[in-house]
């Protein structure tokens, strides 16, 4: 339009120029049509596991268990199949990347790969992320949960009764452009969110709360995600026993909320009591660097920009994402209490 107008003489060259000028954008033009179009066909296992983090045979059971549709369908038409948009979520978050790193992969523009990848990523964030932010009464069954306590048990833990380990994570954010207090964590020094999880034996995280501002205490966020109501309604083996998790001295103690002795002077037993359950209780740091290691997304915190990106979702996602990983590979932790995770069709069944 800027040419013929220039043509027909609504506009002088010298205005031509301006204006010609004005227009041009700053972002370099990737020629994303000398790609081929994304296929798992033409790449090697090796290329896969190490993109996406999943192996080739399983890509397609952990599109299906997630429950994506056949196609995503952008606003503006765009069409991908759901495991060509599960692998754009996995490549995006295996490691920190611009959308045009990924052109040589998938052969599409930048604007569909961020659309894509947003509308994925949003399927899995709003259904079945509820595994993850509610009670679990598949994986916490009663008969479960003994099963779960029987493994701490026999690693040396003192109480017969402790099924799990609750602890809260900070995750370090770029430093946002306003209200920063709210977010800096004096205790880390950075500014941060947090999250608030309960670990399983089998290394799998039964229960995610988050995220909340990086200042907050984990009492205080315990107290907000209301899971001390859910322990009370829920938390019982077959026989009626109480069960109860396992935190460090932030936590109240409860019947089903168990910590160490916090005594100025500890007795002898008292301090073997908090070495034996340190001893085991190390193993929810195993679950949250579980989260970490193959999502490296997460660990840069200069792309993680509160009002620039979804943070928090994709915190959540990832750890919905590293269960599925567990259900497929397992994990060191399951390996040292002994118990295997469920499959993959059974966790998200």
């Amino acid at each position: 339009m800027l040419l013929l107008s220039f043509i027909h003489g609504f506009i002088s060259e010298k205005e031509f120029g301006v204006l010609h000028e004005a227009l041009q954008t700053k972002n370099p033009i990737f020629p994303h049509s000398d790609y081929e179009r994304f296929t798992l066909d033409t790449l090697e296992e090796s290329e896969i596991f190490a993109e996406f983090r999943v192996r080739k045979r399983d890509i397609e059971r952990l599109a299906d268990a997630l429950g994506l549709p056949e196609s995503f369908v952008c606003h503006q038409r765009t069409r991908a199949d759901k495991i060509e948009g599960l692998c754009m979520v996995l490549k995006c978050l295996a490691y920190p990347c611009r959308y045009s790193d990924l052109i040589h992969r998938f052969g599409r523009a930048v604007p569909q790969l961020s659309m894509i990848t947003n509308a994925v990523e949003e399927f899995i964030y709003q259904n079945p992320h509820h595994r993850l932010t509610q009670w679990n009464a598949t994986l916490l069954s009663p008969r479960k949960l003994q099963q779960y306590a029987d493994a701490v048990a026999v690693k040396g833990s003192p109480l017969k009764n402790c099924f799990g380990f609750i602890d809260g994570t900070v995750r370090p954010i770029s430093r946002p452009g306003e209200n920063q207090k709210i977010v800096y964590n004096g205790h880390k020094r950075l500014h941060a969110l947090k999250f608030q999880s309960v670990t399983l034996p089998d290394g799998l995280i039964a229960h995610l709360f988050g995220p909340v501002e990086g200042r907050k205490h984990d009492a205080a966020m315990l107290k907000d995600s209301h899971l001390l109501d859910d322990l009370n309604a829920h938390a019982f083996s077959a026989t009626g026993e109480a069960m109860c998790l396992y935190g460090d001295p932030a936590y109240p103690h409860r019947i089903q909320l168990q910590g160490p002795f916090k005594e100025q002077r500890l007795t002898p037993a008292m301090e073997d009591f908090n070495s034996a359950m340190s001893s085991v209780r190390s193993s929810v740091e195993w679950v949250f660097g579980d989260v970490i290691g193959p999502f490296k997304l997460l660990d840069f915190k200069k792309n993680l920009k509160i009002g620039l990106s979804p943070v928090g979702k994709h915190y959540i996602v990832s750890a919905l994402l590293r269960n599925a990983l567990t259900c497929l590979y397992g994990n060191n932790t399951g390996a040292y209490f002994g118990v295997e995770p469920p499959s993959l069709e059974e966790y998200f069944s």
